[in-house]
C-alpha cells in the first residue's frame, strides 16, 4: 500500500537541534509518522519539554543532551541511542547558528564558529551516526540547508557559505553512500516564522522583502515542513539520493510577482 511506503512504524530518529522551532516541528511530525524520536539539543529543560510531547504520542524517546560541535557528546548521543533502540535509521540535522555582521567587519571567530557548527557540526553528525548506518546497509540522512545555499542574503556571508557547503556537502555524502543503502538529501526552508524571528519579520524592511518576495504572500510555519521531512524519512525515498527540496512558498521561483 502507498501509505506504508510513508509510515515511520518501526524506525528510529535523531534530530539534532530539536529542540527548537524547525527541528522541533520536525522531530514532533516523524513521531506523528510514527517514529520513535530522539529530539536533541544543549538546553536540558527544552530537551524535557520535547520529549515530553513525543512521549505524548506514544512513541520512545531519550532525554539525552548533545552538541554538535563536541564530538564526544554526539558518540554518546549515539551509544544511548543504540543501547535503548538498537538502531537509528534516520537522522535530521537541524542544529545551526546565523548572525548578521557587514561581512567588511566579521571577525575570522564569527566565520570559525558559523562554520563549525553549521558545516563541520553536520559533518561529525553525519561521519558518527552514519558508520553504523552503512554497517546495516540502511539509513535515511536529511540535512537542512537554506535559500542562502542558491541566492545572496546581505550581510550573511558566513551563513550563506556554510549552508552552501552544506547543499555540496548532501550530494557528495549521497554518492558515496547511496549504494550502501543510506540515502542523504536535504531540505531547503524558505523564511518561517518562529518566536525568534517574529519581530524582524513583523516589523522590518527585511521582513517585508522577503514578503514581497513570496509568491504565496505570507511565511511558512514550522509544521509545513514535516511532509517534505516525512517523505525524505521514508521508504518512499529509496530511489532519491543528493537532493535538495525546497520547501519556500516559491521563493525561488519569483520573477516578476505583479
Amino acid at each position: 500500500m502507498v501509505t506504508k511506503l510513508f509510515s515511520l512504524e518501526g524506525k528510529t530518529a535523531v534530530v539534532t537541534g530539536g529542540t527548537s522551532g524547525i527541528g522541533r516541528a520536525i522531530a514532533i511530525g516523524l513521531a506523528e509518522a510514527g517514529a520513535d524520536v530522539v529530539a536533541t539539543g544543549r538546553r536540558q529543560q527544552q530537551l524535557e519539554e520535547v520529549a515530553a510531547e513525543i512521549e505524548a504520542r506514544g512513541r520512545k524517546t531519550l532525554r539525552q543532551i548533545a552538541d554538535v560541535c563536541d564530538r564526544a557528546s554526539l558518540e554518546r548521543l549515539l551509544a544511548a541511542s543504540l543501547e535503548k533502540f538498537g538502531k537509528v535509521d534516520i537522522l535530521v540535522n537541524c542544529a545551526g547558528i546565523a548572525k548578521r555582521t557587514p561581512t567588511l567587519e566579521a571577525s575570522e571567530d564569527e566565520w570559525r564558529d558559523i562554520l563549525n557548527t553549521n558545516l563541520i557540526g553536520t559533518l561529525r553528525t553525519c561521519q558518527i551516526f552514519g558508520r553504523p548506518m552503512l554497517e546495516r546497509g540502511y539509513g535515511r540522512i536529511i540535512n537542512i540547508v537554506s535559500l542562502t545555499s542558491f541566492v545572496a542574503f546581505t550581510e550573511v556571508a558566513a551563513y550563506a557559505a556554510s549552508k552552501a557547503a552544506l547543499a555540496s556537502l548532501t550530494r557528495s555524502l549521497a554518492v558515496e553512500w547511496s549504494k550502501k543503502g543510506v540515502m542523504v538529501n536535504a531540505i531547503a526552508p524558505g523564511v518561517y516564522r518562529t518566536d525568534i524571528n517574529a519581530k524582524l519579520l513583523d516589523s522590518t524592511p527585511r521582513g517585508q522583502e522577503i514578503l514581497m518576495r513570496t509568491p504565496m504572500g505570507r511565511y511558512g510555519q514550522p509544521e509545513e515542513l514535516v511532509g517534505a521531512a516525512v517523505l525524505l524519512a521514508s521508504d518512499g525515498a529509496s530511489f532519491i539520493a543528493g537532493e535538495v527540496l525546497v520547501v519556500d512558498g516559491g521563493y525561488l521561483a519569483s520573477g516578476v510577482n505583479s
